[in-house]
């Protein structure tokens, strides 16, 4: 589990460190004249440095330091600025900055089985130090194949539209924010293992394959004129059976069975027709 620690300023070592530096220059040139162990503590004044150095640490802001102490997992600093911490102390460097990954295009089949191609683009970021350094290996690479599999299990989880599922309550297609919720779910409970924050997740590419897209885009193009026509033959239904009210209320003219018959064929005609009516001059009557 995560340890947050506060480590002492840095500012006081570094000072410390500059002093023994002086001195060790100091006692070095002079011991060189006087005597042997001016020369020793010269040396001794140099070691030391170097050694509180090593304890010294600059931490930029949105990063990181876990600290292990011999193996052990000592804790991790998330503060900005100049820090020291014991010099035997190891630190690995870790960024807490959102960090993009745009997800290759897969194919995979949806849930009916057609071959679809899908794309992810998420914003991630380190929210766990512990677990990103330890629970796994290599969190940025366990982040890009736990997402490409969060991908491939919500495309087979869903149809691509509804053509072949009329009743499907969500398609991948027309989701919408609902399916980016759902990814975004399912990339946070594969990647908290690993103490990683899903800030954002979203389909940026889906389309049939290209093996079965032109059929495809016939389907949808048949099924959208189906869907025209029968709202074009809605609304001539509607304007045929106005017209013959019309007529009959305002005693315009009589029209037996067979006249409301031929009247009825010519205006679906005329309305449900893709081109323009062309008017004929009838110089006889309907009988002959």
């Amino acid at each position: 589990m995560e340890k947050v620690l506060k480590p002492m300023s840095g500012y006081l070592a570094l000072v410390i460190c500059l002093v023994l530096l002086a001195a060790s220059g100091y006692l070095f040139i002079t011991g060189v004249e006087v005597s042997i162990t001016f020369v020793i503590l010269a040396i001794a004044c140099f070691l030391l440095s170097c050694f509180f150095m090593k304890g010294l640490m600059i931490i930029q802001p949105n990063h990181s330091r876990v600290l292990n102490f011999f193996g052990k997992y000592v804790g991790s600093v998330k503060d900005n600025g100049l820090f020291f911490i014991n010099p035997l102390y190891s630190s690995q460097k870790m960024s807490l900055r959102s960090e993009n990954l745009q997800g290759q295009t897969l194919k995979v089949n949806d849930k009916m089985g057609n071959p679809i191609e899908i794309a992810v683009v998420m914003v991630w970021k380190v929210g766990d130090t512990y677990k990103a350094a330890f629970d796994v290996e290599r969190y940025s690479d366990f982040v890009k194949m736990q997402s490409e599999a969060a991908v491939r299990h919500l495309a087979m989880s869903f149809p691509y539209d509804n053509l072949e599922d009329d009743h499907a309550p969500i398609t991948l297609r027309e989701g919408g924010d609902k399916i980016n919720s759902i990814l975004e779910q399912e990339l946070t409970d594969r990647l908290s293992k690993a103490g990683i924050i899903i800030q954002e997740a979203r389909i940026s590419h889906l389309a049939y394959a290209s093996e079965i897209a032109g059929a495809m885009l016939q389907r949808q193009q048949a099924t959208a004129i189906v869907a025209a026509r029968t709202k074009i033959v809605e609304g001539a239904v509607g304007m045929v059976d106005l017209a013959l009210k019309k007529l009959s209320e305002e005693n315009i003219v009589e029209l037996d069975d067979e006249r409301k018959a031929a009247m009825v064929s010519n205006l679906m005609v005329v309305l449900c027709g893709e081109k323009a009516a062309q008017p004929i001059l009838n110089a006889g009557t309907l009988y002959n």
